[in-house]
């Protein structure tokens, strides 16, 4: 702790992307203000607003960046190539103004990655121009998400990796987010990393019934309105829009008292960045299989319609398999591809909804669903979705994507289910919320397991215990070497 009228020590968080949409980082900032009682810059992009705890910090100061524009539609192909090289060369330029002349001098640079290209290069030449201590915050490995596109066998990826572990083994202390990160860093890269599990804030918790239904009522008119013309959670409410605000789909306030709909749909919540690496087609695919079979389980047929049924809905009448509301946030360059698919779609029993929700919202929608749904694969396959640690902190049991080291996160049948296919998935989705609200019993062990992970470790234990002391570390060594120099010269 600094004492009163001594100089605090500074640190300095880089993010070269949206800040809004880089939660481990705005927890990184607030932890070193808070925990750490240091002066924090952060240099990043702007875009989406941060949480407000960033923002009301008094000790945190953002500085962003200007964005590199798009692509221009009218430019020549042939010109794409030499436009791609460009950019890492005009966004070191900017990054390195900003690292060494717009901010004060910090003892700290805690940069995430990836990207690599050119944010480890222009931070590792700022902290030798500085005379500060540079730590990486490895979320993935830039190289496996450029592969995605360009494929493994690109000259440009190799390129890319080779940057990526130079100056990442020129680090001065190193943090990620797996086990088997921490293993691939220390056998195939010669670099030391310390495992920071990503945690939940104190911000993340389940919400009460009155917190649910003040954000269904903020939401009402995005959660009624289809992607569509008409479907299962938007038919008959119109009466409903008209006469009472206070009722939603999902619940009812009768003078002072709030209830649960006993008949209301499922609330199903699922965050994407809308990327190659998140196929969001799985989902749709199990949707339109837990319609069918469920259409199967009740004998129904094509003759059925679906006006007589979505009204037979509204006005109470419950069935073993209940209807399903998908909630999808985010933001992403293939979110308008999905969007035209689901308009397509033509479901008895399931809706979707795409949102982008406020950074104080988003919390009370995870801790106010009854599943979340997970369709990160990872590049690398080493690290962990952010999403499904905010999703527990909520008390919110998960669906996700298996892959290799999911497991580090997901316990299977105590907290969450993983899946392979959209098969498997649809199978998961008839089994939990059969009998829903009141009889679905899987769905409520999974959720007593989400709830005691919701009670344990949080960020701020996190941090402490396994990045704090690194980091103070790394800066007090910086500085005492700077001293040493800084005497060599006089000498």
């Amino acid at each position: 702790m600094a004492r009163k009228g001594e100089k605090r020590g500074r640190a300095c968080v880089v993010v070269l992307g949206d800040i809004g949409r880089s939660p481990r980082m705005q927890y990184h900032a607030l932890s070193l203000a808070r925990q750490a009682s240091l002066e924090v810059d952060i240099v990043a992009y702007g875009g989406s607003e941060p949480h407000s705890a960033v923002l009301e910090h008094q000790s945190i100061h953002i500085h962003k960046m200007p964005q590199w524009p798009a692509f221009p539609r009218g430019v020549p192909k042939i010109l794409k190539p030499f436009v791609l090289l460009l950019k890492p060369v005009v966004q070191f330029i900017v990054l390195l103004w900003f690292l060494c002349v717009r901010i004060s001098a910090p003892d700290v640079f805690l940069v995430q990655n990836p990207p690599s290209v050119p944010t480890l290069v222009a931070v590792k030449w700022a902290s030798w121009l500085r005379k500060s201590a540079f730590i990486v915050d490895w979320h993935n490995f830039g190289y496996t998400l450029l592969a995605l596109s360009l494929g493994r066998s690109s000259r440009f990826v190799a390129i890319y990796r080779w940057v990526e572990r130079h100056f990442g083994r020129m680090a001065d202390g190193s943090l990620c987010v797996t086990r088997a990160m921490q293993h691939e860093l220390a056998q195939n890269w010669g670099i030391k990393a310390t495992v920071l599990y990503d945690q939940p804030p104190e911000f993340f918790r389940p919400a009460s019934l009155e917190e649910q239904h003040k954000l269904f009522c903020r939401l009402d008119k995005n959660l009624r309105q289809p992607l569509g013309v008409e479907d299962c959670a938007s038919t008959g409410t119109e009466e409903v829009v008209d006469k009472d605000i206070n009722e939603t789909l999902f619940t009812t306030l009768v003078g002072a008292e709030i209830t649960s709909k006993p008949n209301r749909p499922a609330l199903i919540v699922s965050s994407t960045s809308w990327t190659p690496d998140e196929d969001f087609g799985i989902l749709l695919e199990a949707a339109v299989m837990y319609d069918r079979r469920v259409a199967a389980i009740l004998n129904e047929d094509d003759s059925n319609k679906e006006e007589i049924l979505w009204k037979e809905m509204q006005s109470g009448k419950q069935y073993l398999h209940p209807r399903l509301v998908f909630v999808i946030t985010g933001k992403g360059p293939e979110k308008q591809k999905y969007e035209e698919k689901i308009r397509r779609l033509k479901l008895k029993r399931v809706a979707f909804r795409t949102a982008w929700l406020s950074a104080e919202d988003y919390p009370l929608l995870l801790g106010s669903a009854d599943l979340g749904v997970c369709l990160h694969t990872s590049s690398s396959g080493l690290d962990l979705p952010m999403k499904v640690v905010d999703m527990f902190g909520c008390g919110l049991p998960v669906c996700a994507v298996s892959y290799s080291c999911i497991k580090e996160l997901v316990q299977v049948e105590k907290n969450g289910l993983l899946f392979s296919s959209s098969s498997e998935l649809a199978d998961e989705l008839l089994m939990l919320f059969k009998g829903f609200p009141d009889d679905c019993e899987s769905l409520k062990v999974l959720r007593n397991g989400a709830l005691d992970m919701s009670s344990s470790v949080r960020w701020a234990t996190e941090w402490e215990e396994n990045a704090k002391g690194l980091i103070l570390k790394a800066s007090l060594l910086s500085a005492f070497n700077s001293i040493l120099v800084i005497s060599g010269n006089l000498d």
